[in-house]
């Protein structure tokens, strides 16, 4: 089984900078991580891969820094890692990314399964895995919480998973090729070994650009993104709330002249 799983470098949060005239995210210089969330799609490929053999492919699209965030992920034990790097991707939307992980992955080629974590900390939109899957026209599911078995119906394969809702879980079967996006309940993230670390130093980092994987211009970067970040700004600081002490009945009656105040 051919696993491919998307990741996202992101700014450390302590250190976000915007642009003032693209309004896009500073990244050069910037300290970054693996999007948390992401870790938890690389665990379980890595998991599947124990279940049923295969090889795990992560892909990212980002600057040449982003080159870190993949050897990271070769030093936990993927086998293969793309970088998409590319000035023509810069300011790409959450449609413009899809479409160019879209593209690395058609270029790949016999991918099974696609994982992603369920969102990004820095834009937390939730659509860019959804949106892999649009372009690639394969089923999804998204907030997966447990991967149950590999089933086979009818010559065809496909993952009995459960999907997290707000009252509790659904369980659903999409047949391969597929797409899942993941939530942190699935696993536990395992840390680098040693040897990983060191095959991570000496790995080849496959990089393409969105000429390699065949972009169509108008679908990258600005010219490729419908949205449009008009204005970003810091909303103002709340003044502290009043702590009332005193006796229960005192403080009742206190609250009781606030809230008819506020009415």
């Amino acid at each position: 089984m051919n696993i491919a799983v998307c990741i996202k470098q992101v700014p450390d949060t302590t250190e976000v900078r915007i642009n003032p005239e693209t309004n896009t995210l500073i990244r050069d210089g910037v300290a970054s991580i693996i999007n948390p969330f992401d870790t938890y799609a690389i665990e379980e490929a890595l998991c599947l891969r124990e279940r049923f053999g295969g090889k795990v492919i992560v892909l990212t699209m980002g600057p040449p820094q982003a080159e870190a965030a993949l050897r990271e992920t070769i030093s936990l034990g993927v086998d293969e890692v793309v970088l998409l790097s590319d000035r023509a991707f810069a300011g790409s939307d959450t449609l413009a990314t899809s479409y160019a992980l879209a593209q690395g992955i058609r270029k790949i080629g016999d991918v099974d399964l696609i994982l992603c974590g369920k969102q990004a900390i820095d834009g937390d939109t939730a659509q860019v895995g959804p949106g892999i899957s649009v372009w690639l026209d394969i089923p999804q599911v998204t907030y997966v919480k447990k991967i149950e078995e590999l089933r086979e119906e009818q010559e065809k394969k496909m993952f009995r998973v459960q999907r997290m809702t707000e009252e509790g879980y659904d369980v659903l079967d999409v047949p391969l090729p597929c797409l899942l996006t993941v939530v942190k309940e699935i696993n536990e993230p395992r840390l680098p070994s040693l040897k990983g670390m060191m095959r991570a130093k000496k790995a080849e980092v496959l990089k393409w650009t969105a000429a390699d994987i065949g972009c169509e211009d108008q679908k990258i970067g600005l010219d490729g993104s419908p949205t449009q970040v008009k204005k970003i700004f810091s909303p103002p600081a709340r003044p502290g709330g009043e702590i009332l002490c005193g006796e229960p009945a005192e403080i009742a009656a206190k609250l009781k002249q606030y809230l008819k105040g506020v009415n």
